[in-house]
């Protein structure tokens, strides 16, 4: 049977039209956790999050990346990956995702580090906004033995 090993969040904002900024190319942290693993081997870690995102320019994405056992952003760390097509609205939707790392290596402790971002349309526009809310969370268990 599996054993539970830690549970944690991070909210980068809770209620609708916050933070309000632009999507942007530069990938953007929105949620960092720190899960105790216990040096366990056998582990798995189920993350889950949302964002809310507003655009009313037709053909609008964004990308979430999820990256492990680093607070900065680098495509080597990238563990998952989900690009996401917006839905026209002028107050936003959330979209939510669900990955999973079941090959984090031994350690006491594993970061994990969301980030969102989108492409400029023809280099001049931004193509959505974060509406929030944006929230990111981890759960770690120990895998029962095979």
């Amino acid at each position: 049977m599996g054993a539970f090993l830690d549970l944690r969040s991070s909210m980068n904002s809770s209620i609708t039209g916050s933070p309000g900024t632009a999507i942007s190319p530069t990938p953007a942290l929105f949620g960092v956790i720190g899960l105790q693993t216990n040096n366990v081997v056998n582990k798995v870690i189920t993350l889950t999050g949302m964002v809310g995102v507003s655009s009313l320019l037709v053909g609008t994405t964004f990308a979430i990346q999820i990256c492990r056992g680093t607070t900065v952003y680098n495509p080597a760390n990238v563990i998952y990956t989900m690009v996401q097509s917006v839905r026209l609205s002028v107050f936003g939707d959330t979209y939510a995702f669900t990955a999973q790392d079941l090959l984090a290596p031994a350690a006491a402790e594993t970061i994990y580090s969301s980030f969102i971002f989108g492409g400029a349309l023809l280099g001049l526009l931004f193509t959505g906004v974060r509406t929030g809310p944006e929230v990111f969370w981890g759960i770690a268990s120990q895998g029962a033995p095979g």
